[in-house]
C-alpha cells in the first residue's frame, strides 16, 4: 500500500514539472516571437552625473588623478621561472629555517 501512495506521490510531482516546464517554453516561444529579446533597452534614468566616477582609492594615482590603464597584466612566465620563484619564496620563509634547525 505504502508502494502505491509512493507511485502516486511521484507521479503527481512530475506531472506539476512537466505542465510548468511546457508553460515556461510556450511563455518563452510567445516572447521571442514579439520581439521583446531583440528589442534595444532604454536607458534607466539614473540620480547620478553621466560622468560619475567610482572613488575607490585603487583607481586613482597618488595625486588623486584617475588610473586609465588595466588594472591586471598578466604575463606569461616559463613552469621553471614559476618553480624558482616558488621555492625562494618558501626557502625564505621563518617557518623553512625552523624545519631546518628541528631536523639537525
Amino acid at each position: 500500500m505504502l508502494h502505491l501512495i509512493y507511485i502516486l506521490a511521484f507521479t503527481v510531482i512530475a506531472f506539476f514539472a512537466i505542465s510548468n516546464l511546457i508553460r515556461s517554453l510556450i511563455t518563452i516561444s510567445g516572447e521571442s516571437q514579439r520581439g521583446s529579446w531583440t528589442d534595444t533597452p532604454r536607458p534607466i534614468k539614473s540620480p547620478y552625473k553621466n560622468n560619475y566616477r567610482p572613488t575607490h582609492p585603487e583607481l586613482f594615482d597618488n595625486q588623486g588623478n584617475p588610473i586609465n590603464e588595466p588594472l591586471l597584466v598578466i604575463r606569461s612566465v616559463s613552469v621553471e621561472d614559476a618553480r624558482q620563484k616558488l621555492d625562494s619564496i618558501y626557502e625564505s620563509s621563518p617557518s623553512q629555517t625552523r624545519q631546518t634547525e628541528d631536523e639537525v
